[in-house]
């Protein structure tokens, strides 16, 4: 029988973004479905975070994720537009947020139509890895055909439907699950925070008899 795992992710998240790969690596290598969780940024959920006495914890990731990037193999580069409209220098966030809902709801409808993980790959790889002008539609077009969608498909279908209220769902279900970050990876309810968590995730997996592919 087919094993699930959940993925609690954000699409503002670098480190989500570094752990894009072992997402498609995971589905590839066991008999495992990858079901992406998408979740709002904190930027949205709770904008008072950034304040003066969390300016530190902002600036060290900013130092932190790109390095884990280089280390990986992976283009790096801080989106172009940022996914969260934000002030890097104040950490003040703005009010009007043209793109992260947008973005994750076209996530969530790639999931409901089973290549979740694929999306959040190719998309994520588009946002952070350098391309300039990821939201327009002859970049994020072929990002989204790569993993087997059309974009104009997914547009109309997050027009009409309850993606924001699934997305808010998922919140619900990562603080339930033990944690509150992402990407945190949760897997017959045990919940394992963090890209580098996913050598430990693997070993589970195999103690836990998932057959290999």
């Amino acid at each position: 029988m087919t094993e699930e795992l959940d993925v609690y992710y954000s699409f503002r998240s670098p480190y989500s973004y570094l752990a894009s790969p072992d997402l498609v690596a995971l589905e590839r290598d066991y008999d495992l479905r990858v079901n992406l969780r998408v979740i709002l940024p904190i930027a949205v959920r709770a904008p008072e975070y950034f304040k003066p006495a969390n300016e530190q914890w902002a600036r060290y990731i900013q130092l932190d994720w790109p390095r884990r990037a280089a280390f990986l193999g992976l283009p790096h580069k801080w989106p172009d537009p940022d996914p969260i409209v934000q002030d890097l220098e104040t950490l003040k966030v703005a009010a009007d947020q043209p793109y992260i809902f947008w973005i994750s709801s076209l996530a969530v409808e790639a999931q409901r139509r089973g290549c979740g993980a694929a999306f959040a790959f190719h998309v994520s790889r588009a946002i952070f890895g350098g391309t300039p002008n990821w939201h327009q539609t002859q970049v994020l077009g072929p990002a989204v055909a790569a993993a087997g969608l059309d974009l104009a498909t997914l547009e109309a279908a997050i027009k009409s439907g309850d993606h924001l209220a699934e997305i808010d769902r998922n919140q619900t279900k990562l603080e339930a699950s033990g944690h509150w970050g992402v990407p945190t990876f949760v897997f017959q309810e045990e919940p394992f925070f963090g890209q580098d968590r996913v050598d430990l995730l693997r070993w589970r997996l195999d103690g836990a008899g998932v057959p290999k592919t």
